[in-house]
This record gives C-alpha cells, structure tokens and sequence, in this order.
C-alpha cells in the first residue's frame, strides 16, 4: 500500500509569497526566518542585561594598575599612548636599515630592466637606415624605384610567428612595469633619505613656493635650508 500511496500523483504545497501591495517591503519572512532573527534578537538581550548588572554592581573604589596609564575623554575609554621605547640612535638605525634594504631592491630591478633590454629589440628607438640612390635620368630612377619595390614586398620580418610575437609583448609589457617599480622605489628612497637627513641636528627652515622658484632646481618636492654652522 505504501509504494502505491506514493506513486500516485500528490498536490504541491508552495510556500506563501509576498502579496502584490507589499512586495515593496521585500520578501515575505518565512517562520525559519524569525527563528534565526528572534534568537540573535534574544542573544543582544541578554548580553546588555548582564553588562548592564556588571556596571550597576562596580565598585567606584576599586582600583586597576592599568588607571594609571588610561583616561576617560568625553565618556570614552582612551588608553594613553605608549612612548616610543627607541632612542633616536636606535630609531635612526633602523631608518638606515630600511633604506639598506630599499637600495638594494633598486639595485636589484635596475640590474633586472637592464637584463630584459639585453635580450629585447628595442624597435622603437633603432635609427631607420637609409640608402641613396644616384639615377643619370628619368628612365633609370623609374627602374631603381620598381627594383626597391619589389624588394619591399619580399617576406621579411613581418612573418614571425604569433608564438613569438606574444612573449616578445610580455616581455615588452614586463619591462614598463619594471619601469614604473623603479620610478616608486627611487621616489621611496629619496624620501626616506630626506627624513634621514630631518632627523639629524641642526637648525633648518623648509623653503616656501617663491623661495623655491628663486632656486635652480625648484621641483615639487619640500625644499629645506640649514643654517649654516661653523666648524672648529
């Protein structure tokens, strides 16, 4: 009975869609829907019921190592900010490390870029070479000009295989980034070495805009002037 009961055809229960007057409020929120919001709903409850005890039983007087370096700045926590635990010997050699290392990476794509223009052709920049042709009289330049082309429609370069001529664009393409990598690295290095150069004493003063121009190499970059100083 019961494989008889389940080959005859049964009625398709679907679920209840959203009515047309409020489809604009989205979908329809089925029971297993609020089950799944009711219980987040009831979990936020009763966490700020128990942070709500916990603030009703504190005790003023109670006191924590940790009051000491921390304050309260309009209701919010705010922890002091920690001193920086470097000197700055310390803090300067550090500096001098990182730019060892930013130095050598530069050095290291320069060495990279001047490897793939070794073993690119540079098509662009080889000059076109040119050859002069001397004819005694109208006939002879007629003739010279049918003989170059032909010359110029015989296969050349143009039939390189499309194998190639995509690795040779990869290649073409690899070295421009390597380009614009090593544009951003002498960028990071020149800044780094100018915050090196902040950091050590002296009297300095940074150059305005019409102090700039007045200089010969007014760039956009900061400009700063030191005070001269006298040696003994």
């Amino acid at each position: 009975m019961s494989s008889l009961r389940n080959a005859l055809p049964r009625r398709a229960h679907k679920e209840r869609s959203q009515p047309e007057a409020r489809k604009k409020f989205g979908l329809l929120e089925k029971h297993k829907d609020y089950v799944v919001r009711a219980r987040a709903y009831h979990i936020k409850e009763a966490t700020i019921a128990k942070l709500k005890e916990k603030a009703a039983f504190r005790n003023p007087d109670e006191f924590y190592f940790k009051m000491i370096n921390s304050r309260t700045v309009g209701g919010i926590h705010r922890p002091k900010p920690e001193d920086n635990k470097y000197t700055e010997e310390e803090l300067l050699l550090l500096k001098n490390k990182d730019m060892g290392y930013i130095l050598q990476s530069l050095q290291s794509e320069k060495k990279k870029i001047e490897k793939l223009r070794s073993t690119l052709h540079e098509l662009d920049n080889k000059p076109q070479n040119k050859h002069v042709y001397f004819a005694e009289d109208r006939e002879e330049a007629k003739e010279i000009q049918s003989r170059i082309g032909q010359s110029s429609n015989m296969p050349g370069f143009d039939n390189i295989p499309s194998r190639i001529k995509k690795k040779t664009a990869s290649s073409y393409r690899e070295l421009e980034e390597r380009k614009q990598r090593l544009q951003k690295l002498e960028k990071l290095y020149a800044d780094m070495a100018l915050q090196k150069e902040l950091k050590k004493p002296g009297r300095k003063r940074k150059l305005k805009l019409n102090e700039d121009e007045e200089t010969d190499n007014a760039t956009s970059q900061p400009v700063y002037k030191w005070r001269a100083q006298r040696k003994r």
